[in-house]
């Protein structure tokens, strides 16, 4: 080095540097530039003074650097030692330098491909990303030539800050030449492709590393072996793993953990199953992860032989398994009736200071409702209720299993626990429970279960109240008469009050019945009880029929007639035919129906002179045999068919003008205990207790009644 200055004195540096190669011999001679001190990137130091750093200065030291050092380590290790981040212009006037005293030297251009192709590696490996980009699309856009170490080392760049897109996008500009992909880019493509979802891409690339017999490193295997078995591409995934034992390479535990927790999650238990036993064989330790996945997916499954094999094996390996695992072996095991297991986990689980969730005290508890283990189950609702749950819906819910198999005499006593215990249930069931007592003829019990529901503000409906009346009316012991008469009054219903008033005389009615009876079935909100009212008007007319009240009966029909109840019950057709069809109607309603209807015929006849054709009672198989019986004593000229009563208009007309038939229209049905109580049992069923008064049958409340 030559020449001198002060450096305090003069702007710029006034020596020459010299540099030598090994020989001696000078390569290179210019002015000198200090390097940077740490943390004063982009200056230099002209003397004492800190200066910015003139591009001059910068690529002046990049191609001393490159000169010096040609390519190789050495250039790498020189590069990485600049105190300063060269900028693009940097680098693309130095490269310009480069090639033109190469030029000028008539050498074969080697130092410039490899200058600015370790310039860009440099970059890549310092993380200089938008730098090394920039420099990498300026020497791709002059089309100069790129070797596979920059492309991979620029690939590399991108995928480490997560952007694999635009590594893909440099891969693809790379692959146009499939002679420009190396090994190490293969090694860098593969499991980068496989990651991101592109399956076919990054299997191409395996087949054809294969093709060029580049020797294929554990990494590739395992990431499309976990890739593909993820995206649910199990048996190319198992192929791969079978090739990469093919190769000679051992499975690690998490290729193990990959392919089972896929295949698991997949429901290919079988397969999962026998990678697990695999695994073992190969002497790895399942983790607590895989333990919890094949319990739980085994137990779900319904295989719980397996499922509860895994779970010892796994708390013999010192496992604590989670709620969740507990959770779900014990929800299976009571979904499937095993309550001596169900309780094993549930006390192991309790043992082992775990909280069960809701849904695992709901399952138990429901399994122990449907075995009838009423006291077990008494004890895990006050075990749940000591752990902060609400347990009202759980109780209602075992409380609904009883009444629902008409276990009324458990249900009772589970309710009463409840009131002990302060849980509460809703009205539903309530009512609920109260139908089962009524069904099972337990009165006693069922009028406390009725006050209740009443006593909470729940409305006793016209349904509910005719339920208990349709019980009163195939009631056949006094005792039990009494009981419905109680029950019937706590309803509170106005129904009741109605039934009172019918049965009193006018002077304490103070009307007359027929107005009574209209002024009741005026007040129905027909919009909303139609239904109910038919239902009420069929067994009302069975009570007042067996209690011998015809009149009353006949008054009860006409208003149901007037107010629409029964719109298509009576039908004329002209002078063709008249018709009746009672098809739909109780047994006590069909020969009320009956009577009244013939009286209106026989008005209609006698006073106007118009005889039809025929006259049709259509009645079914089942009230066919009552209403032909009671039509048979007055000497009826109607003959029975299958579904039908029918008779000539004129031979009606003769029949009606007979003094008996006049008093049996206009007065009663004869009271012949056969006509009347005809297998009552068999065919009453309108008042049948079964009856839901939730869900009144469709022949009473259907909305077709012709």
């Amino acid at each position: 080095m030559s020449g001198g200055g002060d450096g305090a004195k003069s702007s710029e540096w006034t020596e020459e540097i010299e540099y030598l190669d090994e020989s001696g011999s000078v390569i290179y001679s210019g002015k000198g530039v200090r390097s940077v001190e740490p943390g004063l990137d982009d200056h230099v130091l002209i003397g004492g003074l800190k200066k910015p750093l003139v591009n001059a200065s910068a690529v002046a030291k990049i191609v001393e650097v490159v000169k010096r050092w040609k390519w190789g380590p050495d250039l790498e290790n020189q590069l990485d030692k600049l105190q300063f981040v060269p900028n693009m212009t940097h680098v693309v006037q130095a490269m310009k330098v480069i090639k033109e005293s190469d030029a000028s030297l008539s050498t074969t251009g080697a130092p410039s491909f490899t200058a600015y192709n370790k310039v860009i590696q440099y970059l890549a490996k310092a993380e200089k990303l938008e730098v090394c980009f920039c420099c990498f699309k300026k020497v791709q856009d002059a089309g100069w030539q790129i070797d596979a170490e920059t492309y991979n080392c620029v690939m590399s760049l991108f995928l480490n800050k997560g952007l694999p897109y635009k590594a893909f996008e440099i891969y693809e500009s790379m692959a146009g030449t499939t002679s420009m992909l190396n090994g190490s880019t293969y090694e860098l493509m593969i499991p980068s492709l496989a990651k991101s979802g592109r399956l076919d891409a990054a299997f191409k690339l395996f087949q054809e590393m294969k093709v060029r017999n580049f020797k294929l490193s554990y990494n590739v295997f395992a990431s499309l072996v976990d890739s593909m078995g993820k995206a649910g591409r199990l048996d190319t995934s198992m192929k791969i793993y079978m090739e990469l034992q093919g190769f000679g390479l051992r499975p690690s535990a998490t290729m193990y953990v990959s392919l089972i927790e896929s295949f698991a999650k997949a429901g290919k238990l079988d397969s999962a199953i026998r990678l697990w036993d695999e695994m073992k064989k190969a002497g790895y330790r399942p983790n607590f992860g895989l333990y919890t996945m094949i319990v739980e997916s085994h137990a779900k499954s319904g295989k719980l032989d397996i499922a509860m094999s895994a779970f010892a094996d796994m708390e013999k390996a010192g496992f604590l398994p989670t709620p969740s695992t507990y959770s779900c072996l014990l929800e299976m095991h009571a979904a499937s009736g095993q309550v001596d297991a169900a309780m094993k986990l549930y006390n192991s689980m309790i043992n082992a200071g775990l909280k069960p969730g809701l849904s695992t005290y709901t399952s138990l508890l429901l399994l122990l409702a449907n075995k009838k283990l009423v006291d077990v189950a008494a004890k895990i609702l006050l075990e749940m209720k000591a752990m902060g749950f609400s347990v009202d819906v759980s109780a209602s819910d075992v409380l609904m299993v009883y009444i629902k198999e008409g276990s009324v005499d458990i249900a009772l006593r589970w309710l009463q626990f409840m009131g002990s215990s302060g849980i509460r249930t809703n009205n539903f069931i309530i009512r609920q429970l109260f139908e089962s007592c009524m069904k099972n003829g337990l009165y006693e019990s069922a009028k406390p279960l009725l006050e209740t529901y009443v006593n909470s503000a729940a409305k006793v409906d016209l349904i509910l109240y005719t339920s208990i009346l349709a019980h009163l009316v195939r009631c056949q012991e006094e005792q039990n008469e009494r009981h419905l008469m109680s029950i019937l009054s706590a309803t509170n219903h106005k129904a009741h009050s109605f039934m009172c008033g019918l049965f009193t005389g006018p002077e304490q009615r103070k009307q007359p019945v027929l107005s009574f009876v209209r002024e009741f079935f005026q007040a129905i909100d027909y919009e909303l009880e139609e239904s109910a009212a038919r239902y009420f008007v069929n067994v009302l007319l069975n009570y007042l029929v067996l209690m011998g009240q015809i009149n009353r009966a006949r008054c009860v029909w006409k208003v149901a007639y007037e107010n629409k109840l029964f719109p298509k019950a009576i039908v004329f057709d002209q002078h063709i035919a008249w018709s009746l069809d009672v098809r739909n109607l109780s047994v006590g309603a069909a020969l009320i129906a009956v009577v009244h209807t013939l009286h209106r015929f026989r008005k209609r006849m006698l006073y106007y002179g118009v005889v039809p054709r025929r006259i049709k009672l259509v009645t079914g198989p089942t009230l066919k045999i009552v209403i032909a019986q009671m039509l048979s004593s007055v000497e009826s000229p109607f003959e029975v068919s299958k579904v039908v009563l029918r008779a000539p208009g004129d031979s009606v007309m003769e029949w009606f003008k007979k003094p008996i038939v006049q008093q049996f229209l206009l007065n009663e049905i004869p009271s012949r205990a056969d006509i009347l109580m005809h297998k009552l049992n068999t065919i009453f069923p309108s008042s049948a207790p079964e009856i839901r008064s939730l869900s009144p049958p469709k022949p009473l409340m259907g909305r077709k009644a012709v």
